[in-house]
């Protein structure tokens, strides 16, 4: 395959420019405390849960995996803590349903160094190993989607990637950890990087990086002096939401459209973000399994906010009480794991903090007044939202649609399929409709359906 020009100052077409509010993108990277409790779910990634290898009242090390991956699209656990495995029971996460749950609770007197892990020579990794690396050490997507890392990187037979690229746009609004990560870990990530390329197979890699994140752009162009490494780029793109998705991004790159249906590998590329590359960096050298991420806390309701690196499993109920945040009802009024365009609202406290949660922002009942008075009116046409969907889709008649229950037409001849939720529809929409959250209703009615439709008869030879 060609290798594309970089387009440098381009961007895709439409989107939209919601506020930043990046208020925590100068404050270093600061260190949670350690929850008495901390909750590992065994499903916390995209793919079959984890199958716990632990047992109640067995004592853990920092570091220790607990849960093995159940297949290709599975990834194991590690223990947040020295401790003791408390419960392995059903409990409540983000997703929505109670899911069996690894309960570690710490030793008080531990100092919870990382005990857990052999050094390796990454010099002398094959490609191979790399990749069994990666899924040993239970990576996915951290930018939020928590695919397997492993998976995304192993290149399918027919396929041949010759470009690596990097995400580290961070374009939703209040979440800076990747900025950060960028920041005070550019080295990890650059070392990262050059292990997914060898992974892969691809000949040059590209950090695209929003222009709004200068001190990141220059701190990766320093990392990527200091390792030597000529095929290997920081790219600034102009900041516009939602910029970090794939199929923008590599468009404000390169110019080209992936195809409909089809993933990066498609055009010779493969993507990830920078925390899961950093990680790589960090982590295979050492041997070690993810057990903590850096998570943006902030929001309105947020006394202390920042970037923090929290141990996986914590309760959002630690979080809000290290961080400042009101935790009564009359105060605290929405709750968002990830970021304010895409992230999910959650109620239960002891949901905790897993694998793919970037930022925990808090608003208060004064910052959602003006949308609790809005009420829900009917479309009247004006087209804010097919100028603004960056997929050049209808979400109006996509809405109306969904209105009716036309589920079926929606995906037919509309492109349902196409709509990667980024929320810009539901952003700009007078009438107050939650298209996105309808298409989400929509696409989950589709993926039953075909669930549950009989397998179509194997052909015969006459």
């Amino acid at each position: 395959m060609k290798l594309l020009n970089f387009l440098r100052g381009e961007t895709f077409a439409r989107g939209i420019h919601p506020p930043e509010h990046k208020h925590t993108a100068a404050t270093p990277i600061r260190r949670l405390p350690w929850a008495d409790e901390l909750v590992v779910p065994l499903a916390q990634h995209i793919g079959k849960p984890a199958e716990a290898i632990v047992r109640v009242g067995q004592e853990v090390v920092r570091g220790q995996p607990v849960a093995k991956a159940d297949g290709w699209l599975s990834v194991p656990h590690h223990s947040p803590a020295t401790g003791v495995v408390k419960a392995i029971e059903l409990r409540p996460t983000a997703r929505g349903p109670w899911t069996p749950s690894i309960v570690i609770r710490p030793h008080a007197a531990a100092t919870q160094e990382d005990l857990w892990g052999v050094a390796r020579d990454i010099d002398a990794m094959t490609p191979d190993e790399i990749l069994q690396a990666v899924w040993d050490a239970g990576l996915v997507g951290l930018g939020g989607a928590a695919f397997p890392t492993h998976a995304k990187l192993k290149v399918p037979p027919q396929a041949k990637v010759h470009t690596l690229v990097i995400n580290g746009c961070e374009c939703e609004p209040y979440l800076t950890c990747d900025h950060r990560t960028m920041v005070e870990e550019s080295a990890a990530l650059v070392r990262g990087i050059a292990l997914s390329m060898r992974a892969t197979g691809a000949v040059r890699a590209i950090v695209g990086i929003e222009d709004n994140k200068p001190d990141a752009v220059a701190a990766v162009k320093a990392a990527i002096a200091a390792a030597g490494l000529e095929n290997v780029f920081a790219e600034a793109v102009p900041t516009k939401y939602p910029q970090g998705s794939e199929k923008m991004l590599i468009m404000s790159l390169f110019g080209v459209e992936i195809p409909s249906g089809q993933l990066p590998v498609s055009l010779g590329m493969v993507m990830n973000n920078v925390g899961t590359m950093a990680a790589i960096g960090k982590l295979l050298p050492a041997g070690q399994g993810l057990t903590e991420r850096v998570v943006t806390i902030a929001g309105p309701g947020v006394v202390r906010p920042g970037d923090y690196r929290v141990p996986l499993g914590t309760p959002i109920s630690f979080v809000l009480d290290f961080a400042g945040a009101p935790r009564d009802a009359t105060s605290a009024c929405q709750l968002v794991l990830g970021g304010p365009m895409m992230g999910q609202s959650v109620a239960a406290l002891d949901t905790p903090v897993t694998k793919g949660v970037s930022g925990v922002l808090v608003f208060r009942r004064e910052d959602m007044a003006e949308r609790d008075d809005r009420r829900t009116y009917p479309c009247i046409k004006c087209g804010q939202c097919v100028e603004s969907c960056p997929m050049g889709l209808n979400p109006s008649a996509l809405g109306m649609l969904a209105a009716k229950r036309e589920y079926d037409e929606m995906g037919a001849h509309y492109h349902l399929g196409e709509c990667f939720e980024c929320g810009c529809c539901t952003y700009v929409c007078p009438s107050n409709i939650p298209l996105v959250q309808q298409f989400r209703v929509a696409k989950q009615v589709l993926r039953e359906r075909a669930a549950s439709a009989p397998a179509a008869p194997a052909a015969t030879r006459s």
